[in-house]
């Protein structure tokens, strides 16, 4: 009996003990946190120009930056939200994009030019007639308040994005949480 219980114990303790390191971001990070904060756009298309805005944080543990997309696509309101971030194991950029004009994700991967700071992603995603398709998405930091965004199928562009980084940026670090006393009387 005192074997079949040194046995379970053990049996209980080595996963705990065998457990990966946990991920911490690597420099490969950098670049999407350089996407951090609020942008506002013109989003062309089809002959088409909307404004747009794309918010993006980096966020569980520094390892993914999400983005929330807001525009129009022609007349009717377009939302997206994403989820990027590096897998050390494939060497790649990885991410996934889902909108309400779909219910399926497209998932994404591709590389990083830091001399360029331009990420260039693929993947497959239903078409305008909704067979699947390769679709291209380049994203270039022309500088730290500039960003153009370039998303093509097949050979076709589909649609751009000059973005500008938006004066209006999300509150950062700590915040004060004594209230301000009322003026002396």
């Amino acid at each position: 009996m005192k074997r079949f219980a040194l046995f379970v114990a053990l049996a209980f303790l080595a996963p705990a003990t065998a457990q990966p390191p946990t991920p911490k971001p690597g420099p490969e990070h950098e670049a999407l946190k350089e996407m951090v904060g609020t942008w506002k756009g013109k989003m062309k298309m089809q002959g088409m120009e909307n404004e747009c805005s794309c918010t993006y944080r980096m966020e569980l543990g520094g390892l993914w930056l999400t983005g929330n997309f807001r525009g129009k696509m022609g007349d009717q309101d377009f939302s997206g939200r994403s989820m990027d971030s590096y897998d050390a194991a494939s060497k790649k950029y990885v991410g996934v994009w889902f909108d309400s004009m779909s219910t399926k994700p497209m998932t994404i991967e591709g590389t990083y030019d830091a001399g360029t700071k331009t990420m260039t992603c693929t993947g497959i995603a239903p078409g305008p007639d909704g067979k699947e398709a390769k679709h291209t998405m380049v994203t270039k930091m022309v500088d730290k308040d500039t960003m153009t965004f370039k998303m093509s199928m097949g050979d076709q562009e589909m649609l751009s994005i000059d973005y500008k980084r938006s004066a209006d940026q999300p509150k950062r670090g700590k915040r004060d949480k004594k209230p301000t006393p009322p003026p002396a009387k």
